[in-house]
């Protein structure tokens, strides 16, 4: 199958590829559709990448707490507002 993609479709997905959001083109035209398809039947299947990502972080210790997080949230507002 080929599915075409009008230039600001392709445009979104290079910018998101470009980001790292996704790791090709392909990969991010998926996750639209996997995001479609839960909305329309109401699987939240479309999550597992995510959490299977996460797993893979909390495994390799690319965590912190949740006091740490906050904290380092606050500097950033903080940081923000001062400018």
């Amino acid at each position: 199958m080929t599915i075409t993609l009008s230039p600001d479709q392709m445009r979104w997905a290079e910018a998101a590829v470009a980001a790292g959001q996704y790791a090709s083109v392909e990969e991010a035209v998926r996750m639209a559709v996997d995001g479609l398809m839960a909305d329309s039947i109401g699987d939240l299947g479309w999550a597992k990448p995510y959490l299977d990502e996460a797993r893979a972080d909390i495994a390799a210790g690319r965590v912190v707490d949740g006091d740490e997080f906050l904290a380092r949230l606050d500097q950033g507002i903080k940081a923000l507002r001062s400018r």
